[in-house]
């Protein structure tokens, strides 16, 4: 099918922005925007377009391709990316958009790793998926702009490098992301082939904006004070910003470091979900561990010990109250990692809720959250030298050392009672989609929170001012 079959768009060219404006407010970006949002009802799962849309489709495709086109002097350092863009646009549409869209060609000419600048923008053009948000193959657009302060530069450059993290901020975007979805991943977009992913970006804003308002409501409902430095962190969103920098650059190298089981995450195979919530959590537990070390380096510059001191309070706080208790009870990881962090530190008394009230014994509270670290780090090191099985009923045991399982589980009736005799998949359908019911505590929380949680969906660091 040739390009020419569609009628031309109605509007083939726009006006590039003026220099030192901001694209937001560009007429080229507003109506690609516009045009990406109107193309999404038309696409299916995959991404592609029934023929009966086709024209329609051809249509905004255009307008897309001519914003792109516009843009491209504002985004001189990614000007080969999007003229690549604009080529895999056009190729969809020649080749049929009732195929699958294939953008590997801009995908690999994205780069943004690369120039790693603080308050450098980024435009971002890609049919794909948004994690924690749509499931589709749909043509998000998003503006961008990287955060990239000294400090973090300074520690990346050292003993925590990270040539694949870059920190971001929402400019603007389009309805895939106006939901909780925080990550812009390489591995999301439609490809023809898989290739070698060489980035992945965070927002640090919408994880710093939720932060800041979870944890505002979560201490009034229980009545917790916070140390004074913690308090900074509702009050300042560029300090929120950069403390989850340092949190995310330090657990995002850590997936792939440290003495760990063959695969981790056992990629392309299925596993008990209770895994995923450990590994997730050891490498919280290990950013924390780690900003305890440099909080307690006196040659560390005072900047970035404040941080570390910092990305403690917001571990702890963002684990054991946003991610306790957000999110369905089916196989929740993160949920699950919450849950165990909160009654680890109750168990070993630097929490507690007495007379109604939260309170932590801070002076404590870093030697006992290392601690369940130390406890996950001892079981992958165990784990090359067991069976899978093994290996799995550790961690079930690990876990439910602290937290009380489901009266109605399999798993909790110990190794004689699972099917052991069989594929591993077996042992995965016994677990039960809540395997680790909320307490009591967080039961009554959640009734509470609930509404604040879901109020997060689509926040950004400037909406939360």
């Amino acid at each position: 099918m040739s390009l020419h079959a569609f009628p031309p768009p109605s509007r083939t060219s726009f006006p590039a922005p003026a220099p030192g404006s901001n694209p937001v407010d560009s007429e080229a970006w507003q109506a690609l925007k516009q045009a990406a949002t109107d193309l999404q009802p038309l696409q299916n799962k995959n991404g592609s377009v029934n023929s009966e849309h086709h024209a329609e489709a051809g249509e905004l495709i255009g307008t897309i391709t001519a914003a792109v086109t516009a843009l491209v002097p504002v985004f001189e350092h990614d000007a080969g990316y999007l003229r690549l863009v604009v080529q895999d646009f056009e190729r969809w549409v020649a080749g049929g958009l009732d195929n699958e869209p294939d953008f590997l060609d801009s995908l690999l000419a994205f780069s943004p790793q690369q120039h790693r600048v603080n308050g450098l923008a980024h435009l971002v053009v890609f049919p794909m998926y948004t994690q924690n948000g749509s499931t589709s193959r749909l043509v998000e657009a998003v503006l961008i702009e990287v955060i990239w302060p000294e400090f973090v530069a300074e520690l990346e450059a050292g003993e925590y490098s990270n040539g694949l993290f870059v920190p971001i901020r929402f400019l603007d975007f389009t309805p895939g992301y106006d939901t909780n979805s925080a990550v812009l991943f390489p591995e999301t977009v439609a490809v023809r082939a898989t290739p070698a992913f060489t980035w992945g970006a965070i927002f640090a804003d919408r994880e710093a904006a939720r932060f800041r308002k979870v944890l505002a409501a979560a201490a009034d409902t229980t009545s917790l004070q916070l140390p004074a430095e913690a308090a900074e962190l509702l009050q300042d969103q560029k300090l929120a910003e950069e403390t989850f920098i340092m949190w995310d650059l330090i657990h995002d190298r850590t997936h792939m470091r440290g003495d760990l089981p063959f695969d981790p995450f056992m990629i392309k195979q299925r596993m008990p979900y209770f895994l995923y919530s450990l590994e997730e959590l050891r490498c919280d537990l290990t950013a924390f561990r780690e900003a305890v070390k440099i909080q307690r380096d006196e040659d560390a510059p005072e900047d970035t010990r404040r941080h570390a001191r910092l990305v403690q309070y917001a571990v702890i706080f963002d684990r054991i109250f946003r991610f306790a208790i957000t999110g369905s009870r089916v196989r929740n990881y993160d949920g699950l990692g919450g849950q165990l962090l909160f009654a680890w530190m109750h168990q070993n008394h630097v929490l507690h809720w007495t007379d109604g009230k939260l309170s932590i014994d801070w002076e404590e509270t870093a030697d006992v959250v290392v601690r369940l670290g130390a406890e996950i780090e001892e079981l992958y090191w165990r784990s090359i030298d067991r069976p899978k099985t093994a290996h799995w009923l550790a961690a079930y045991d690990l876990v439910a050392g602290t937290l009380t399982p489901n009266p109605a589980s399999v798993w909790a009736q110990g190794p004689k009672a699972l099917p052991l005799d069989g594929p591993p998949r077996g042992l995965t359908d016994q677990v039960l989609d809540d395997e680790f019911p909320l307490s009591m505590f967080y039961e009554a929380l959640s009734k509470k929170m609930a509404p604040v949680i879901e109020s997060t969906a689509g926040i950004t660091g400037s909406t939360a001012e």
